[in-house]
């Protein structure tokens, strides 16, 4: 059995050898035959030296080099491609997840399950960061009802899966929606992230809000399904208030004069026109990008066996 492992990589300076070593130490005492794809994302730091000299010392390890950061999610997409493992684990080169869950992955691998997904039941990082991703998740388990509430990306996925995931052709991918898309036996398994202790977190809130986008847009109708009902509820509202305006100016000879509540109507109205609008741009957005057909990676330096690409 090879098992092969992904791992992206960006600003992971002095995090990567360690990540190698305790990856090295675990499929040594579990006997397995094993290659680690390294995929550096147009990190700006020694990433890549590190990468090189662990190529150099070690053959298993290949190491794809983007020519500017893509992001992490093109970066497994680049990874998975190159797989030859009879099952990949994907997981960060920031030393959060704990690598002793791979033996129960494993496990529960060969039992059947062609997905294992270590979920974050609990993480030790910021109150910001821990809320933050708390709601982003409930969010989404609404859009697919199998969203483990903490996310994931630590996570096995058998070959056979993998060739069908490595299929879908799309951009701003929501990887997670894809995984439980896919329809493949899952299994959960709970942990605890771990609290980063070399470098920070490269997450930062414009990458988040993108991925939230995406998450929400790429996978479910519900955005243009809301605005639909939004438009039904104001327009029932407003045919009914204008009945009530009609009935009480023809019977009672009732002014309805104010400058206020009409501003406050228009206000309202135009705000949601424009966030309805704002909807319907981001899904012209990805259609557009979808038919310029650019590549979602560019692979600049690649170092695997007996092979060097510049």
């Amino acid at each position: 059995m090879k098992l092969s492992f992904v791992i992206p990589v960006f600003r992971n300076e002095g995090s990567i050898t360690p990540t190698y070593q305790k990856l090295y130490d675990l499929v040594q005492s579990m006997q397995l035959e094993y290659e680690l794809i390294f995929v550096n994302d147009g990190s700006d730091d020694n990433s890549i030296g590190e990468l090189v000299a662990l190529h150099e010392k070690d053959a298993n390890v290949k190491v794809l080099s983007f020519s500017r950061n893509f992001g992490q999610v093109p970066a497994m997409i680049a990874g998975w491609k190159e797989v030859t493992g009879d099952a990949v684990v994907t997981m960060s080169a920031d030393l959060q997840e704990p690598i002793e869950l791979i033996a129960e992955m494993i496990a529960k691998w060969k039992s059947g399950n062609e997905i294992v997904i270590c979920h974050r039941n609990d993480r030790e990082d910021s109150f910001i960061a821990n809320n933050a991703s708390l709601v982003f998740y409930k969010l989404m388990k609404y859009v697919n009802p199998q969203m483990p509430k903490g996310g994931f990306d630590f996570l096995l996925i058998d070959r056979k899966a993998l060739e069908v995931l490595n299929q879908i052709d799309e951009r701003n991918r929501f990887f997670q929606g894809d995984i439980l898309w896919l329809g493949f036996n899952v299994a959960f398994i709970p942990y605890n992230r771990l609290k980063r202790t070399i470098g920070k977190s490269q997450w930062t809130l414009s990458k988040k809000l993108k991925y939230f986008l995406d998450g929400l847009l790429n996978t479910s109708y519900m955005p243009i399904r809301i605005m639909s009902l939004m438009g039904i509820v104001f327009s029932l509202l407003g045919f009914i208030y204008a009945i009530v305006i009609a009935y009480n100016r023809l019977m009672h000879n009732t002014p309805f004069d104010g400058w206020a509540p009409i501003m406050i109507l228009i206000l309202i109205i135009g705000g949601l026109i424009m966030l309805m609008l704002g909807i319907i741009g981001e899904y012209v957005w990805r259609t557009y990008d979808e038919t310029r057909k650019r590549p979602i990676y560019i692979i600049k330096d690649k170092f695997v066996k007996n092979e060097k690409n510049n």
